[in-house]
């Protein structure tokens, strides 16, 4: 299928929550060009992460991916009411132009995006752009991030600000997007609640549910030449998935899964 005209490209793995801000940005902007890359293999995720943090934290972290996968299934019926509630679009929509790749640094995406010639990519759920394929591309790059930045920088934002006893930093941040991981000036941020049966399995659909409106601002404001970023007067801090024994013991301690 041949791709539409649109000046929006994104850049994204996919999952319902991302599939939900993409047609949010569709509904508002017009069509937009999606560029899905092929999921990053788990062990050499796993075997990056060890060499900065050693493996027994990061087994620890397995766990708890694993235990986050299951979670997906057996609370799968709460993620689908929060969907029917929110009036979220958890799919691709008929249509849609998606180019396939094997990862957002591979040669064939960067060649999509120059075959595109978009005025913004907006990355959302995707591997982090190396310093080498950002320099290759023309237009402002933007991220959207499930959690306040700079404070929860990196995995499970959402998580970490309820368990590090900040709800009140539940939320989101779309960003300029630089060599670092999440530390790009922030352009607009969102906050909300969790509600009763979140949890870390779908923290990231509630937050897109309250985000959509802040992605599509963002999204506009480049498009209109405008990118403004705000200080959100926070300290820096990189944040990885919890190991099992320690969401555990919190959950158990505090309520917060």
């Amino acid at each position: 299928m041949e791709s539409p005209k649109s000046n929006i490209v994104v850049v994204t793995e996919g999952g319902p929550h991302i599939w939900a801000v993409i047609n949010a940005i569709a509904d508002s902007l017009g069509p937009v060009n999606v560029i899905l890359e092929a999921p990053e293999s788990k062990k050499q995720l796993l075997v990056r992460r060890a060499r900065r943090q050693g493996w027994v934290p990061v087994i620890g972290q397995l766990g708890t991916m694993v235990l986050t996968r299951l979670g997906k299934r057996f609370f799968a019926g709460h993620a689908d009411r929060m969907i029917a509630e929110q009036n979220m679009q958890p799919e691709p929509k008929p249509g849609q132009s998606i180019i396939h790749v094997p990862s957002a640094n591979a040669p064939e995406s960067l060649d999509a995006i120059a075959g595109l010639q978009p005025d913004v990519v907006f990355l959302a759920g995707c591997r982090m752009l190396t310093r080498a394929t950002l320099s290759k591309i023309a237009c402002p790059v933007i991220n959207y991030h499930a959690g306040i930045t700079p404070k929860y920088r990196g995995m499970n934002g959402g998580y970490w600000a309820l368990a590090s006893g900040d709800a009140q930093n539940f939320g989101t941040t779309v960003l300029l997007v630089d060599a670092g991981v999440d530390t790009g000036g922030a352009l607009r941020q969102a906050r909300g609640k969790p509600e009763r049966g979140d949890n870390i399995s779908n923290y990231a659909l509630r937050q897109a549910a309250f985000s959509r409106d802040i992605c599509v601002e963002a999204v506009r404001d480049v498009l209109a030449g405008r990118l403004v970023t705000i200080d959100p007067g926070l300290p820096s801090r990189q944040w990885y998935h919890p190991t099992i024994w320690f969401y555990l013991w919190t959950g158990l301690r505090t309520g917060i899964w």
